[in-house]
């Protein structure tokens, strides 16, 4: 295999896991209504996180993640901060104004937030990444951060591109289109805290 064909599948692998739905979609989507660049500090948010984490995975820090109580408290606290955000989120659906995410933190911090307490994230790069990131190393160092950056590129044109589409959105149809979005991904926030914390739990009660 060369080296432009590992790219290729990576990149192929990396939109896979950044195109699923999941709380960072529903966060983007929600700030986008206020600004088309949210999505691009939400993904620069998340970077924060996850170079670090893949430079620990890079040097075999890997094996911190492999205990169950760990991702289970991870995914407790991601829970409640899920639940606390959709609850402001549907709070703000009957505001005077448009609806506004601000007090939910900047698109930057919810990008951190909502990548450290997500659980799912870290099995992703526990299991399927630090597969990725294995591969890379037989190409050599520069393989690994041409991988790391490319993969991060997904994350920051993908969320891009859903706050155009919610701001434009917004803008076209006006605030009935930005509540019902609003209400949508405050829905959505409230079902994923809730698993997070019901897996947690099973996970402390097992």
């Amino acid at each position: 295999m060369t080296l432009v064909t590992f790219l290729f599948e990576a990149l192929l692998i990396s939109l896979s896991g950044v195109m699923a739905p999941g709380p960072m979609t529903a966060v983007t989507l929600g700030k986008g209504s206020e600004s088309p660049r949210a999505g691009a500090l939400v993904a620069v948010g998340h970077g924060l996180v996850e170079f670090p984490l893949m430079f620990a995975l890079f040097y075999g820090f890997g094996y911190l993640l492999d205990f169950s109580y760990v991702t289970a408290a991870i995914g407790l606290m991601g829970g409640i901060v899920l639940l606390f955000m959709a609850v402001g989120m549907l709070r703000s659906i009957n505001s005077v104004v448009s609806p506004s995410v601000s007090s939910l933190n900047s698109p930057m911090t919810s990008g951190v937030l909502l990548t450290i307490a997500n659980p799912y994230f870290l099995v992703w790069w526990v299991t399927v990444g630090a597969t990725l990131i294995m591969r890379s190393i037989g190409f050599g160092v520069f393989a690994f951060l041409t991988f790391a950056v490319l993969h991060w590129l997904c994350d920051f044109a993908w969320c891009y591109f859903l706050s155009i589409l919610s701001f434009n959105g917004g803008r076209f149809f006006g605030h009935g289109f930005q509540k019902s979005m609003f209400a949508f991904c405050g829905v959505f926030l409230l079902v994923f805290g809730g698993k997070f914390v019901a897996d947690a739990a099973k996970v402390f009660m097992g």
